[in-house]
């Protein structure tokens, strides 16, 4: 193994790291929400300062292969596809966050039949799902894994639309608890860029694996 490899192999170890602690961070923001622990979702703001310090690791550690051994071809495409996976990641980070901030702001649990009738549940599994693929994908370099994300998201923004839907319907027959349903639907909003970080994931999978830069394509020629 030369020096160049050993130092993208490394850097590919700490990007899936890096993964595996965002998707750990939205799954904790899940359980606070769920058992309206808030001591729970303070853990989970405390933890984004590591995920920060994470992500400029990551950065630095691309900056120095570039420096150092000038990398060509398919390993100058895995450093920038690395550049805004990480990115990514750290967004993604950043919306766990929010949705514990969410958590503690509420006065009370959230009513478990609100977060079914919305489809709120749906969308979060989906979401820690197609997470948790991407990071397969990139481990295993498996565009075919990455193209069935593209798919994915549309459900989550048919989700989005549907929940908007039924939380209008809500408020307009004077509900009781506005407060809380419009919390539901801030989370909401916040999973579907769950879903739209994903994509931005595979599209950089595709693009460093295949040499393709997704964003200028149009569906049919995925």
């Amino acid at each position: 193994m030369t020096a160049l490899e050993h130092a993208l192999k490394e850097l590919k170890d700490d990007v899936i790291l890096m993964w595996i602690m965002v998707e750990a961070q939205l799954q904790a923001a899940h359980k606070a929400m769920l058992e309206y622990d808030q001591h729970l979702a303070r853990e989970v703001m405390q933890k984004e300062k590591r995920i920060n310090a994470y992500e400029l690791k990551i950065d630095e550690q691309c900056e120095d292969i570039l420096a150092r051994y000038q990398p060509v071809a398919v390993d100058l495409r895995f450093l920038l596809a690395v550049l805004k996976i990480n990115a990514n990641l750290e967004r993604t980070a950043d919306i766990a966050d929010g949705i514990a901030r969410y958590v503690i702001d509420a006065p009370e649990g959230f009513d478990h039949d609100l977060l079914q009738s919305t489809h709120l549940l749906d969308m979060y599994t989906e979401g820690m799902t197609m997470l948790s693929d991407t990071r397969i994908a990139f481990e295993r370099e498996d565009t075919a894994l990455a193209r069935s994300i593209f798919q994915r998201d549309e459900i989550i923004d048919t989700y989005n639309l549907q929940a908007l839907d039924i939380v209008t319907e809500h408020l307009q027959q004077g509900s009781a608890h506005i407060r809380q349903e419009l919390l539901v639907l801030s989370i909401i909003r916040k999973l579907e860029r769950v879903g739209d970080q994903a994509k931005n994931l595979a599209e950089e999978i595709i693009f460093y694996v295949e040499a393709k830069v997704l964003k200028h394509h149009s569906r049919k020629e995925l």
